[in-house]
């Protein structure tokens, strides 16, 4: 089968590569690329171009206090405006990047006049793209079903396991964005318990949270189910920041979201305290949002930093080797502090 993929950044780059190991015809088209000649005699053109948010808004800052705002959709809509218009309908434009439910309708879709247009969004984790690809939790495709359906069937011959959802625009975009919203709910909670546990004493949190975890009948699965840093990168916080927005856009009276992003913050100021009670000069293992990860795009390891430096301490140096390592005065403590600050990434 013919594809293209027009955004060739850290979705789109593995997610390419990706169907050409599988035998597909991969087309590209990145910054500067003929977005014609990538979208020629392609069936499907897969679109992965950022919605960026203000650069203040991706969970490095304290962000609860500013005001609400949208994601940034032109990038998508001038690459999906050029593609419309070398584009036919025996072809279809399919956007994966995250948007907030409504956006299809009223920002894109209008724009694809030419051809048929999908949404569907993936469910992946930056560092194993291409293994969440093989074995996604689901797939969800909104829009015209008749494509939808032709969409289905091209990953059913490359994916294993998985479930489908269709549906409109405005339902695979809410399952889209709160699915991730839910994980940060998730680790907010986790991390209350652990501030429980650290105020009460007698308490071991993963004592806990391992007895919430394993309560799948009800509750919920063991991933992202233990306390320490967690939820960063670029979705998680900035996808329940976007919601503060849709929240106050629509009139919704009430405000989930804005409670959740300032517990994560306040819950990075109480880890920074706990570190700071064995020394002022702190070591970090890596400014990224995640192990093996060279992002730092909603990093709570920088959130934890700028708490430290705000509360007196220093941030020393960054060594891959510790977790996160305190000193006392200049002397280096021998043990390193007792949690592993990335273990929501290691379920």
């Amino acid at each position: 089968m013919k594809i293209g993929f027009i955004g060739i950044g850290k979705l789109g780059h593995p997610a390419s590569e990706f169907f050409e190991e599988k035998g597909f015809d991969v087309t590209k088209a990145d910054i500067g690329d003929s977005i014609e000649d990538c979208v020629k005699d392609r069936q499907f053109v897969f679109v992965s171009v950022p919605t960026p948010h203000d650069p203040d808004y991706d969970g490095r800052y304290v962000c609860s206090d500013l005001e609400p705002k949208d994601f940034y959709y032109h990038i998508v809509q001038e690459v999906i405006t050029e593609a419309n218009k070398h584009m036919n309908k025996d072809q279809c434009l399919v956007l994966i990047s995250t948007v907030l439910p409504g956006t299809c309708t009223r920002e894109i879709a209008p724009l694809v006049t030419n051809t048929n247009f999908l949404y569907n969004p993936y469910l992946i984790a930056m560092g194993s793209v291409k293994e969440d690809m093989q074995n996604p939790e689901m797939i969800m495709i909104g829009g015209n079903e008749e494509w939808a359906n032709m969409l289905m069937l091209m990953y059913t011959k490359v994916c294993d396991n998985s479930r489908y959802v269709k549906g409109t625009y405005e339902e695979i975009e809410s399952v889209k964005i709160f699915y991730n919203t839910f994980i940060t709910t998730k680790i907010t909670l986790a991390n209350m318990i652990q501030d429980v546990a650290v105020k009460l004493g007698n308490m071991n949190t993963d004592v806990v949270t391992k007895a919430l975890s394993e309560s799948t009948d009800r509750i919920m699965s063991p991933k992202y189910m233990k306390a320490g840093m967690g939820d960063g990168g670029s979705c998680h916080p900035r996808d329940n920041i976007a919601l503060r927005w849709l929240a106050k856009d629509l009139d919704l009276g009430y405000d989930l979201f804005s409670s959740i992003i300032y517990a994560r913050e306040i819950q990075a100021k109480n880890m920074a305290k706990e570190i700071l009670k064995h020394g002022n000069k702190i070591k970090f293992s890596s400014n990224s949002f995640k192990p093996g990860v060279n992002i730092e795009d909603g990093s709570y390891s920088i959130l934890i930093q700028r708490f430290i430096v705000e509360l007196g301490g220093q941030v020393t140096d960054i060594d891959p080797q510790v977790y996160v390592l305190v000193h006392q005065g200049d002397k280096p403590m021998e043990d390193v502090y007792n949690f592993d600050p990335w273990n929501n990434y290691g379920n």
